[in-house]
């Protein structure tokens, strides 16, 4: 157990005050691909390992709380996403009925996020542990203000001339800006030397806002409803506004052998309140709940000094409406389609129009080297196939969670002040999806691309 220096208070408050400054995500769909710098260095593994890690590791698997080191634990990481939309030539340009995206290369202009987290276990009597940890594992932002980007339509709604309006939606400066907190408390035990469990609660905490995407309003259940005669309040440009809820974490632990371990874990969807400033938007009237992850992990300690981990997370993005629900839904919405007879499809209905996220299942492998009492290097390789269809890519300018492929490399220097300073770097190659935009030409649409890459600089202390 390390030496317990410094005040608990002093940390806490640093990081609710650096947490106040914002928080930005977009790996593995809009989750992070790990929690804590020594998981982040293996690409998030370790879901199998009984390897002793900061109690941050508890965030991946509870029942890691009986091997996790018995201290406090403060991350704090500086994330960078490039994200760009390329849009193509319209034979269209807004004319006859179309929506296009104005014809250029643009890129989100904020690119640098400060991530941070805060953990700490109790090892009881009775092979017992009990876990506090705060940390930001899921969002997306876009800021779309680039002077030149556009859209094209008729704003008398008439099939007539389109007409350039500014930002990429044709409504001023658009994007989002979504993050999720989550505080957990869990207990673990062991019931043998070859297995261990945890369970315990998640509460979360939802930040949200968007911006320009009032161009969507003939595309509304309020506006459909009214018979185009209501405009809606909640679609855009309302601030943040904030969502709560909750929902169970659980892990097991086996030990198959001295040198292989199996890991279990699964966090429940998150059933949260509704974004009232923006019911106009999400499907069902606002909601916006947290979807579930099941992790697997396979861990075999191969010598002394190298420890090797195999995971499998799967995250159900296609069970959150919101987030699952297809955009061609809102083309049965009545006022966006003169056959469309469902007023649930439109934007805050029931059934309304989404990103068209697909379920992600995420494949790494990690590894562990103690070099020397000193120093313990790990590095890591992530790949899991990116949640967007080609069909969504129009939507999806505002949320382009495109990212495959995550290379990283981390390192502990041990007894620093008492305690272990670790880093973690993660390097995200670019990815891009194209498709077509729906609202353009009927025939030869305009395409859209998405471009992204990422970094990710990490650094924690435990003491």
């Amino acid at each position: 157990m390390k030496s317990k220096t410094g005040s608990a208070s002093a940390w806490l408050m640093a990081l609710v005050l650096t947490a106040a400054s914002g928080m930005a995500f977009a790996t593995n769909g809009y989750f992070t691909h790990g929690v804590g710098a020594e998981s982040k260095g293996m690409a998030g593994t370790g879901i199998g390992s009984n390897a002793e890690m900061g109690p941050i590791i508890a965030a991946s698997n509870p029942a890691l709380a009986m091997f996790a080191d018995d201290g406090w634990e403060a991350g704090l990481s500086f994330f960078s996403p490039r994200r760009t939309y390329v849009a193509g030539p319209s034979q269209s340009l807004g004319s006859g009925g179309a929506f296009t995206i104005g014809e250029g290369e643009f890129d989100s202009s904020s690119e640098w996020f400060p991530i941070p987290y805060v953990a700490k276990n109790w090892n009881l009597a009775g092979d017992r542990a009990l876990s506090f940890l705060f940390y930001g594992r899921g969002g997306m932002n876009t800021d779309w203000d680039d002077p030149n980007a556009s859209a094209w339509y008729d704003p008398t709604g008439q099939g007539g001339v389109g007409q350039q309006f500014p930002g990429p939606f044709g409504a001023g400066p658009g994007g989002v800006d979504l993050s999720q907190a989550f505080l957990s408390l869990s207990y673990a035990g062991k019931t043998s030397e070859n297995f261990a469990w945890g369970i315990g609660p998640v509460i979360a905490i939802q930040a949200f806002e968007a911006r320009g995407v009032n161009s969507y309003i003939p595309y509304t259940k309020t506006f459909a409803v009214s018979g185009g005669t209501a405009l809606p309040t909640a679609l855009s440009d309302n601030g943040h506004d904030f969502s709560f809820g909750w929902g169970v974490t659980a892990g097991a632990w086996w030990g198959l052998s001295d040198t292989v371990g199996l890991g279990l874990s699964y966090q429940s969807k998150l059933s949260m309140s509704e974004f009232d400033d923006y019911s106009d938007l999400f499907a069902e009237a606002g909601g916006f709940d947290i979807p579930s992850s099941l992790k697997f992990g396979v861990s075999l300690k191969a010598s002394e000094a190298l420890r090797l981990n195999f995971d499998i997370e799967h995250t159900a993005y296609s069970d959150v409406d919101s987030v699952g629900n297809p955009m061609a839904n809102l083309f049965s919405c009545p006022t966006a389609n003169p056959l469309g007879t469902d007023v649930e499809s439109c934007l805050g209905g029931a059934n309304g129009g989404g990103f068209g996220w697909e379920d992600m299942t995420t494949y790494k492998i990690g590894a562990e080297w103690q070099a020397s009492a000193d120093y313990t290097w790990r590095f890591g390789y992530s790949y899991g196939e990116q949640p967007i269809q080609a069909a969504d890519v129009t939507f999806n300018i505002l949320a382009p969670g495109v990212m495959e492929q995550h290379l990283t490399v981390g390192m502990t220097k041990h007894d620093v002040y008492g305690g272990d300073l670790t880093f973690s770097f993660m390097y995200a190659p670019e990815k891009s999806v194209v498709g077509p935009n729906p609202f353009d030409h009927p025939v030869q649409p305009q395409m859209i691309e998405l471009k992204m890459n990422q970094f990710e600089f990490e650094v924690s202390y435990l003491w």
